[in-house]
């Protein structure tokens, strides 16, 4: 029941994200809710929360939230700030900056212990956590059942993982396990230049020096040479993300990188693998690439599979 009603009411949050949103997958499904309980102790360690531009965070409080109260450190870099008496919706703006922390304090009408809520939110280059609960009083029963079917499917979905991985490095190498395991198809493995397509955004960690991309059967691939554009500190690319026009998310499973980009003007590559939900995947697509301190990153839009 509370589950329904937490999905119900993060769906009519996210009405206004516009009509590209809606032709996405509802979030009900598989939603993951994060849940933060408040003690009256000073000594509880300020909770940290992602967030990503032009993605939405909602919170949800179980007692009201006073509008006035509301403190938040750079609301310049939001697009969105939208506070009600039990809500308030995030959405940075391509002005945040990847690792920036910034400080959100929300302070309760009611009057009872703890007062406020101070939750740090750090700024991703494309993760964020969609829906988070607050909680001053004890919660029900309910919650923590919800909860527990949620680790279950997690525990679940890691399971099925570890068998896919288990079977694919049973399989042998080269071009016989990519038959063994079905990635390659009788069409065998379809390719683009797709370099004059390809925007870079602004304010990236390296230039792009070209673009392509591969669909398999099961599988699609993007190959980037990128170019250091000055950063004297070696960098290399550890997280991806391949997202939709509709805000569909491809499943990331590898990310390979020739080298370490750095001040020398070589070119290096690098691969970003991911799932294909359908035999033909609908573009175009944003590749977002970070290092490991999520300080340098690289956007490509654009991108499309042959």
């Amino acid at each position: 029941m509370h589950h329904s009603v937490t999905a119900g009411l993060f769906l009519l949050l996210l009405a206004g994200e516009g009509s590209a949103l809606a032709q996405s997958p509802s979030p009900a499904v598989g939603l993951s809710v994060r849940r933060i309980e408040l003690v009256s102790d000073d000594a509880q360690p300020v909770a940290e929360v992602a967030v990503s531009p032009g993605l939405s965070t909602v919170f949800l409080f179980d007692s009201e939230v006073s509008r006035e109260g509301l403190t938040l450190e750079g609301r310049e870099r939001f697009a969105m700030v939208d506070a009600g008496l039990n809500t308030l919706r995030l959405v940075p703006s391509e002005k945040i900056s990847a690792g920036e922390r910034l400080k959100l304090t929300v302070r309760f009408q009611d009057g009872s212990a703890p007062a406020s809520a101070t939750i740090v939110l750090v700024a991703h280059p494309a993760r964020s956590e969609a829906l988070i609960e607050v909680y001053r009083r004890r919660r029900g029963v309910e919650t923590y059942q919800e909860e527990v079917r949620q680790a279950r499917i997690e525990a679940e979905q890691c399971k099925e993982e570890n068998v896919r991985l288990r079977a694919e490095r049973s399989a042998p190498d080269g071009v016989t396990g990519l038959i063994s395991t079905s990635v390659l198809n009788g069409r065998g493995l379809d390719f683009r230049d797709v370099t004059k397509g390809v925007t870079l955004g602004p304010g990236g960690a390296a230039a792009k020096h070209y673009v392509n991309a591969y669909r398999a059967a099961r599988r699609v691939a993007v190959e980037v040479g990128l170019k250091s554009v000055g950063d004297a500190q070696p960098w290399t690319a550890k997280g991806a993300t391949l997202r939709g026009k509709a805000n569909e998310e491809l499943k990331v499973l590898q990310v390979w990188q020739s080298g370490p980009l750095g001040p020398a003007p070589d070119v290096q590559r690098v691969v970003v693998e991911a799932e294909s939900a359908s035999e033909s995947p609908q573009g175009p697509f944003t590749l977002k690439l970070w290092d490991a301190d999520v300080r340098r990153t690289v956007t490509l839009g654009n991108i499309t599979f042959p």
